[in-house]
């Protein structure tokens, strides 16, 4: 029994849902999200509550029922609320500067390193002396943020010795002792 996927989609107000054939749409304030699903899944909307249901006890079915629920809960929270993610770039030097949707970033290479975001996701950069800067990521789609987020982490992986690198905000990092302990 799927825990995650017999749970009802509560539907806060400013939220409509359509489904249509294995299309589910979510448009509230903050946007408009659809997600195709597999036809054996299927979405009932009653009241204002959202309920998924799957047709067997098949491992697949039971894979899926949670997965789709996870998902459409996923959108309903990103068209009411949103979702923010912050970025903290810990080392010497390391700069970033927003224009338009591209971040200036100087992470430590010879050269600047641009990257564009997506237009969904809006893009705010902090940086106040004697703290590490900080990039806020906020939108309206969890899985494009988290990918961005991702995305801007892989290029300077946070060492472990020094600690240098991009990270999440409050993300504890595993530190490695140097040479001095090898005595």
């Amino acid at each position: 029994m799927s825990r995650v996927g017999n749970q009802p989609i509560n539907i806060p107000e400013g939220v409509t849902i359509n489904v249509d054939n294995n299309t589910v749409t979510v448009k509230g304030p903050k946007g408009e999200l659809s997600q195709k699903i597999d036809p054996d899944i299927k979405v009932e909307l009653n009241d204002q509550v959202l309920r998924v249901s799957r047709p067997t006890e098949q491992k697949r079915h039971k894979a899926m029922h949670g997965l789709y629920r996870a998902l459409i809960n996923n959108m309903v929270e990103g068209v009411s609320k949103g979702y923010e993610k912050k970025l903290e770039l810990v080392g010497v030097g390391y700069r970033v500067d927003v224009n338009n949707d591209i971040l200036d970033l100087t992470l430590g290479f010879s050269h600047h390193v641009f990257f564009k975001v997506p237009p969904e996701i809006k893009v705010k950069a902090e940086s106040e002396k004697g703290k590490n800067p900080i990039i806020t990521l906020e939108s309206h789609d969890k899985q494009l943020i988290g990918q961005v987020a991702a995305k801007i982490k892989s290029l300077r992986k946070v060492e472990p010795y020094k600690g240098k690198g991009i990270r999440f905000v409050g993300e504890h990092i595993r530190r490695k002792a140097g040479k001095a302990a090898a005595k």
